[in-house]
């Protein structure tokens, strides 16, 4: 994935342990990532995140989404890892940057804040991290 080095990797694996304990919906939560609200019969209000989860594992994934902002180009890097990746976890990951890119572009064409835009890529980033981490 853009943006998850091997040492970012190795951290986030380090900070999160077992992945098989989560599920993809549940990722987002334990970091953290999930907007918190305020309800109250029919009214539903959202607002900012929980923050509750993991702060370490938390910023990682922020800083990570911020690179797929730019164009999905495919670069000697991407090729080289993929190169030592199982095909599968090759075709996953391209199919995971090109998502989030593509997402990227929708929530500025809908004129978000970056920040929250970047928000929103980093908890969906968190579910194709643990889709990747799972994967046998």
């Amino acid at each position: 994935m853009r943006g998850i080095s091997t040492l970012t990797g190795f951290a986030l694996a380090v900070e999160i342990g077992d992945w098989h304990r989560l599920t993809g919906s549940s990722i987002a939560a334990y970091l953290g990532l999930v907007p918190s609200e305020h309800s109250s019969g029919g009214s539903r209000s959202l607002g900012p995140i929980t923050k509750t989860g993991n702060t370490h594992a938390r910023r990682l994934l922020i800083e990570s989404a911020w690179y797929h902002k730019h164009p999905y180009r495919i670069g000697k890097v991407m090729r080289d890892r993929w190169a030592n990746a199982p095909a599968t976890s090759a075709v996953r990951g391209d199919a995971g940057n090109r998502r989030l890119h593509h997402r990227w572009m929708v929530l500025a064409a809908k004129h978000k804040k970056h920040t929250v835009a970047n928000t929103a890529i980093a908890r969906e980033l968190a579910g194709w991290c643990w889709s990747l981490a799972v994967m046998d």
